[in-house]
């Protein structure tokens, strides 16, 4: 079992997600041939393939410029041919921490105050009559 788990750590990111869909599989091959393709959408198997080798790209560039620079560099390119309003919805609806969420909207748009207070307490108005 040591020379396997040296063998998948040597693929990285990849490897992992490997082990992950064969254990979603139930370990036989067919069943993992099955998920890979599943995974690779319309490409079928190849794009199953294909996804790991993208993976382990993502995941070197990651590890080497930090998520952050990624995602504000993704979203720049983005703002290109989407709306504002548009990425700063989709990033409200991310998976990530409020910290880098509210970077990746300064980013965007330094120049707009972007209201970060999260009231969940609901407001009372008092109306008086004179």
């Amino acid at each position: 079992m040591d020379e396997l788990v040296k063998k998948l750590a040597g693929l990285g990111l990849p490897g992992v997600i490997l082990v992950i869909l064969t254990a979603a599989a139930g370990g036989s091959s067919v069943a993992v041939g099955a998920a890979i393709t599943a995974v690779g959408g319309p490409f079928g198997i190849l794009g199953g393939i294909a996804l790991l080798g993208l993976i382990s790209v993502l995941g070197d560039a990651i590890a080497g410029s930090g998520i952050e620079a990624i995602l504000k560099a993704v979203y720049e390119e983005r703002s290109k041919t989407h709306s504002l309003r548009f990425l700063l919805k989709e990033i409200k609806d991310l998976p990530i921490t409020d910290e880098l969420k509210l970077k990746l909207k300064n980013h965007l748009s330094p120049k707009v105050l972007i209201n970060t207070d999260v009231t969940d307490m609901p407001r009372t108005v008092e109306i008086v009559d004179e």
